[in-house]
Formats: C-alpha cells, structure tokens, sequence
C-alpha cells in the first residue's frame, strides 16, 4: 500500500530524515516507534503529503503523493497528535465539515458520517458540542474524521496520549476494530501498546530506519528499543582526562614548576590557517546557497499545487452554485405553476 523509497528531508543544516526505506503492505496494523526527534512525526507527514521530502519519494497504492497528490490523499486518513478539531461546532456538524473537505460525493456523505460515528462509538454524543466532550471523546472525533469516507490507510499519531487507563483500553479496541477493515500505522511512545496492537514495527532513530521486523520475532520490545535509540549513548572506553588530572592535584604534595607549553607559530603557518578558514567559510557558503535554491524549489513547487488546487476548488464551487441556481429556479417554477393553477381555481 505504501513505499517510501530513498526519502530524506532537510531542515537548512538539519537532517530529519536520511535515506529512509519501508514498505507497508495491506491489511496489517503497523507500528513506528522513535526516540523524540527521531523523524516518525516528519515521516507521517511526508506519507500524508502534508510536507514535500527535499529527495526520493513516497508511493501510496503505486501513486506519487507529489504528482497524484489528490488521488494518492484520497486513500489515507490521518489523526495528527493533536486533533485538528473545530470546538464551537457539534460532533455532527464537524463531520458534516470534514466530509466536504475530503469531497465525499453530497448522495453519500450522511451514510460515511453514520458508518464513522458507529465505528468509532460517539453516535450519543452526535448532537453535542465538541468543546463540551472529554478528552477520550475528542480522540474518537479525531479518529471519526480520520475513518470519514473508508479510507484504505488509516494513520494515527499518538492517539492515546493524555488519557486514562479506561480510555486507553476503549482506544486500543477500537484500533483493533480498525485494523479488520484498514491498514493502520500506529506511532507511539508506549511500548506496551505497540506489543499489543501492532503486527509489525518500524523503528527510526536519528532519521534512519533502524528496526524493520514482525512483532511475534520480537521477544521484548523495551530492549530492542533500548538497543536501536542513539539518544543517552556514553562511550565508556574513553579516558576520563578530567578525572585524572584532579586525583594528581588532590595527591601531588609538592609544587610543580610552571612551564611556558605555548606553542608560537611561525608567520608563514598563520597564512596557511587563514587561506584554510576562507576556504571553508567559502565552502559553507556554497552549501548554505545549495540549500536555499532547494528550498526556493521546493516552495515554487508547493505553492504550484497549492494554485493547482485553488482553481480545482473554485470550478467545484462554481459548479456547485450554478447547480443550486438551477435547483432554485425548478422550485419557483413549481411555484408559479401552483400559484397559476390555485387562481384558476379559484375563477372557476
């Protein structure tokens, strides 16, 4: 279903992610586990089409999520950390709302949104406004929205974080529930969670893909991740110079003589140091332009299908409109006909 291939992203000098490559395949629940900082958010992104990768590129049912944006984003639902939820409208009113947004055909939208709020158990809370709800509520909202429409890739980033041990359970039921009809990519920091749930496991750290492998080959998922984070790395063989040279200072009982170790270059090495550090300030410079004329690229090409997008949404919108003003004028032609035939009638 999808296929990152060779996808690194650029932040200026920072590197989110480096030559990152996964596969997912149909009908599975998968995992992506990572240190903070590590790339998944970024990575979720980029499989959404959210951000553009600086190289390689993302495939979803064999579609490049940059030249078939639309049709590629159609077959995946995302919940973000934070669920993009509107508060003043009911849970009704934002699903009504987000199935325009994903353009779900108008004959079809009151059957997605009924399939959306049974799946995800908030059929009671229909009516009721979203600013009102409880924590675990406002998740199943934001899993509703992302399940709108039967998309075939659901994917959900931290979904459980910040609710209780009850909500908890109710949410990895319904992934569960989820995981039956839709592949599901599942990033969170409980590994517990991931056992549980997951049929298989990305890992990333420090932007590569360090841990591809099935849940039932993994015996304890706390010790693989141990193992594969980089962050809290201490090379214990190194010499402790600091520590040295204390215990000669507490131990030492005579005066050492001072001795003058400053080290005089000669003129001609200072020139040498100076056309060194030109070059790699020139050098740095030349990386730096790199960078932005990528940058510059990459901004023409969004802002490319950003005005591509526009004028699709506006024919939609026009179209639109002249349908209701044909539909208008049909009922006041019903009108008249009945206010002619009423005075007929009435003559008679």
């Amino acid at each position: 279903m999808i296929e990152v291939n060779h996808v690194s992203k650029r932040y200026g000098k920072h590197v989110a992610l480096d030559d990152l490559n996964l596969t997912v395949e149909n009908g599975k629940i998968y995992g992506l586990l990572g240190e903070n900082g590590a790339g998944k958010s970024t990575t979720m992104n980029i499989i959404t089409g959210y951000l553009a990768p600086s190289c390689g590129e993302v495939l979803v049912d064999g579609m490049d999520t940059i030249k078939k944006a639309k049709k590629a984003k159609a077959k995946i639902g995302y919940l973000p950390e934070i669920p993009p939820l509107y508060q003043d409208m009911t849970v009704r009113e934002y699903l009504k709302f987000a199935a325009q947004l994903k353009r779900i055909p108008r004959k079809e939208r009151k059957t997605a949104i009924n399939e959306a709020l049974n799946k995800a158990g908030i059929d009671g809370v229909k009516k009721r406004l979203i600013k009102n709800l409880s924590k675990g509520y406002k998740q199943r909202v934001g899993i509703a929205q992302a399940i709108l429409g039967n998309p075939e890739i659901v994917i959900l980033d931290e979904p459980t974080v910040g609710l209780d041990p009850v909500q908890i359970k109710e949410i990895r039921d319904l992934i569960r529930e989820i995981g039956k009809e839709h592949t599901v990519i599942l990033s969170s920091h409980i590994l517990s969670e991931i056992s549980e749930v997951c049929d298989h496991v990305f890992m990333i750290s420090g932007g590569k893909l360090v841990l591809d492998e099935d849940m039932s080959k993994i015996a304890s998922l706390e010790e693989v991740f141990i193992e594969h984070s980089s962050s809290g790395v201490v090379d214990e063989d190194a010499p402790v110079f600091e520590e040295a040279n204390e215990e000669v200072t507490e131990n030492s009982t005579e005066e050492l003589p001072t001795v003058d170790n400053t080290f005089k270059k000669p003129s001609f090495l200072e020139n040498v140091d100076s056309l060194e550090n030109e070059s790699a300030d020139t050098k740095e410079e030349k990386d730096d332009k790199k960078l932005s004329r990528a940058e510059k690229k990459e901004e023409k090409r969004n802002a490319k299908a950003e005005k591509k997008q526009a004028k699709i949404d506006a024919k939609i919108e026009k179209k639109e409109a002249k349908e209701q003003a044909k539909r208008q004028a049909r009922i006041e032609k019903r009108r008249e006909a009945r206010r002619k035939k009423n005075a007929n009638k009435e003559e008679k």
